[in-house]
């Protein structure tokens, strides 16, 4: 839930699942607040300012190899979404649980519509925090409660984006999910991203903590580089499933050692998250 506190700042609670919106967002304000930063989103700086929630008391200092990597990964997405809107400028993006992301105000071309599905107690905070507009609204609903389809009108194009979502659901679910968007959205386009199974596995076991005791909620769904094919088994539907590379950073690792990684079999499977573009015929 989201109250308003003393002065013009506002009290935020959030739990598990849903609590890893605040890590998102002060991540993105921390790169975005750099000089030489990679990702441009006033909007996040000024949300974290305004949000009375103790984030590095909570989440450790915003360490910046980890925050550029989380804007590099944001920014893979907006590039998704501003090729779909050049194409279909009039279109609706479905964004699937993101929490506090604040895509829309970095990447909008004013004539799009933008549906935000999110749980009830997300879907309060987001509303308080960046009440809806003429084109852009707030759902809540879970996203594995498909009846969220019947909102969009698939007529202009659609593209769905999932960003930090289907790792926190079980196997099964991540299937019915994608198969659900493939039934019903022909022509249409999925964007998502997926932790290896390493780190899934890791957060099961509960051993993913901060030094301030913050623990990242257990992953069940994990998928490597090398498993990206299977995807097209959830749906006849399923046209193609490709990686979307996040583009260079700033500095030796997210400017030369990561996108080596990537092109290493070895090694490619340990990136600790990557994107995916999947497309329904």
């Amino acid at each position: 839930m989201a109250d308003a506190a003393n002065g013009d700042g506002w009290s935020v609670e959030l739990s598990g699942v849903p609590e890893t919106s605040l890590w998102n967002l002060y991540m993105r304000a921390a790169e975005a607040r750099r000089p030489r930063r990679v990702l441009d989103d006033p909007k996040a700086v000024e949300l974290v300012d305004r949000i009375d929630y103790p984030f590095a008391e909570t989440f450790g200092p915003a360490a910046p190899l980890l925050a550029q990597g989380q804007a590099l990964r944001v920014r893979t997405f907006d590039s998704a979404v501003r090729a779909f809107l050049d194409e279909h400028p009039e279109g609706t993006v479905v964004t699937l649980a993101e929490g506090l992301e604040t895509q829309y105000w970095r990447v909008d071309n004013g004539r799009a519509r933008w549906l935000c599905v999110e749980l009830p107690e997300t879907a309060e905070v987001r509303r308080a925090l960046l009440p809806d507009d003429d084109r852009r609204r707030t759902l809540a609903r879970s996203a594995l409660d498909l009846s969220w389809r019947d909102e969009v009108d698939p007529s202009r194009g659609v593209l769905i984006t999932a960003q930090g979502l289907l790792m926190y659901l079980r196997p099964v679910e991540v299937r019915d999910l994608i198969a659900g968007c493939a039934e019903r959205f022909r022509g249409g386009t999925l964007v998502f991203d997926a932790v290896p199974r390493w780190f899934s596995a890791r957060t099961m076991r509960g051993e993913m903590r901060t030094a301030q005791g913050y623990r990242t909620p257990p992953m069940p769904w994990g998928m490597d580089a090398g498993e990206l094919p299977k995807v097209r088994t959830a749906h006849p539907a399923i046209t193609e499933v490709r990686e979307l590379p996040p583009p260079r950073g700033r500095g030796v690792y997210h400017g030369a050692v990561a996108p080596l990684l990537r092109r290493l079999p070895v090694v490619r499977n340990l990136r600790p998250t990557m994107t995916v573009l999947t497309r329904f015929g």
